[in-house]
């Protein structure tokens, strides 16, 4: 097996886990296919003492079937086990099974796809909530992980558990996709030699999941990849947009409401214009919809600057489901070469824009890294004002600083320098002074352009922009 790439923190985080002395209660969630197995069975290798993966949809006699095989397979011989009546027997020749070798040393429990071993009416949950308090919590050598994608499953269920398990989770690990680095070092890792700029294409399609990424192939051009990946009969991402929803969510219908209404919307909506567009009604329910899609990645919430306005501006915040509705949704099984065609036209050009304003917002740390601003504290936020004739401006990202500098971000996507022009000099006039009026702010505003390959050094970048920075800021460890 190849080496872990990147999840610095969280192997850390493991390793303190492991080395505690104590018995270690461990959450893993995150997105499908973002590498959660992976990293657990990587990094622990033969430490797993025992592992056992849920099945979406199974009946309880299945599920308890499969722990029988598995405790097997941990002892060398899967038909050791009879197949227990219930998930309390369950977890009582699972403690006979670790009892010796917890005297031994250390070991790992690893109970994946967690949420999908609860089926309904299982007992499930409540077994295992007697079982880690009333034996594992006190067996100083155990550590058990327990994982999911279903992240607010997990998070209302086990972090946030109200019963048993209330604060009995010693750890928690969220996995976000790849960093743009981290995906440089893992397409290096396959063989995959890319320039930034291929790399950044790639990105701005699959975001930074390690299973996607797994699917290019070496010698492959991004239009390649993308084409054979996303539009070719039996592409690997051909059937994923409707699998990742509904794995994720038991009924997910209305989540998909929201979401195709913020891929609508490129500057995000408040929640009130959301439920408006959407039809849905306001509710308790649609909290706990909103939750999710944020806990699971798909959304992201932003606050205005000015703070004037209470409502929150959701985004949409994931690549592929972007990529997904704008292009493979009316094109699927459309040709071999379907997304060389589709990457010339003007829709491409628009769609790149905001692909490429996603992933920077997903690089804030490596953006202050870049303007030398990381060990100054910030808050980012969005800003907008419409007049009452309709005019207005409209900032997607800005930097209020401690320093008293504000960092207005400009974020354009091109495939060459970018050329600030007479007629866009004058729009960027009047964004600062709008803001400034509007704002009432006392501080200096540092105009900042984030692009692919820099600025056109003409008259109007000298006079008006204090900071440039292109994609190479973005692949900043």
């Amino acid at each position: 097996m190849k080496n872990l790439i990147g999840r610095i923190k969280e192997q850390e985080l493991l390793k303190e886990a492991f080395d505690s002395g104590h018995p270690e209660l461990i959450a893993v969630f995150g997105r499908r296919r973002v590498g959660k197995t992976y990293l657990i069975r990587k990094y622990f290798k033969d430490k797993l003492l025992f592992q056992l993966v849920g099945t979406k949809d199974a009946s309880l006699s299945s599920q308890l079937a499969q722990f029988s095989t598995a405790l097997g397979n941990a002892a060398g011989n899967p038909r050791l086990f009879r197949v227990p009546e219930s998930w309390s027997e369950a977890f009582s020749l699972l403690s006979n099974f670790l009892t010796p070798k917890l005297v031994i040393g250390r070991s790992v429990v690893f109970l994946d796809e967690f949420p999908w071993l609860n089926t309904q009416k299982s007992g499930f949950l409540q077994a295992f909530d007697h079982w880690w308090n009333s034996w594992a919590n006190d067996q100083d050598n155990l550590v058990v992980i327990i994982c999911g994608s279903a992240a607010s499953w997990m998070i209302k269920n086990v972090v946030n558990n109200k019963g048993g398990l209330h604060n009995r989770i010693t750890r928690k690990i969220r996995l976000l996709p790849f960093s743009l680095k981290e995906t440089e070092e893992f397409l290096l890792a396959n063989n995959i030699n890319m320039v930034r700029y291929q790399i950044l294409q790639i990105y701005m399609v699959m975001g930074g999941i390690p299973q996607y990424l797994k699917e290019i192939r070496k010698g492959e051009s991004p239009e390649q990849a993308i084409n054979r990946i996303c539009f070719t009969k039996d592409g690997f991402l051909s059937g994923e947009f409707n699998n990742l929803y509904h794995s994720l969510f038991d009924d997910a219908s209305r989540h998909l409401s929201i979401i195709r209404v913020l891929a609508d919307n490129n500057s995000g909506l408040t929640r009130k214009d959301i439920i408006e567009k959407a039809g849905l009604s306001s509710g308790g329910t649609l909290t706990l919809l909103f939750d999710e899609l944020i806990e699971s990645g798909f959304v992201t919430t932003w606050l205005s600057y000015d703070r004037k306005s209470k409502d929150l501006i959701y985004k949409l915040s994931d690549e592929f489901t972007h990529f997904y509705l704008k292009f493979m949704e009316g094109h699927r099984g459309s040709g071999d070469q379907i997304w060389e065609t589709l990457s010339t036209e003007e829709s491409w050009k628009i769609w790149s824009g905001i692909a490429f304003e996603r992933v920077c917002l997903k690089h804030i740390p490596q953006i202050k890294i870049s303007l030398g601003i990381r060990s100054i504290y910030t808050e980012e936020a969005t800003w907008h004002f419409k007049s009452a004739n309709g005019k207005g401006a409209q900032i997607d990202l800005l930097f209020d600083r401690k320093d008293f500098v504000i960092s207005l971000c400009e974020i354009k996507f091109s495939k060459s320098e970018f050329a600030i022009t007479k007629a866009y000099a004058e729009q960027l006039e009047n964004k600062k002074e709008v803001f400034k009026e509007q704002t009432k702010t006392k501080k200096a505003l540092f105009l900042t352009f984030v692009t692919a390959f820099g600025l056109t050094n003409n008259n109007y970048a000298k006079r008006l922009v204090q900071n440039s920075i292109t994609m190479d800021a973005l692949f900043e460890k």
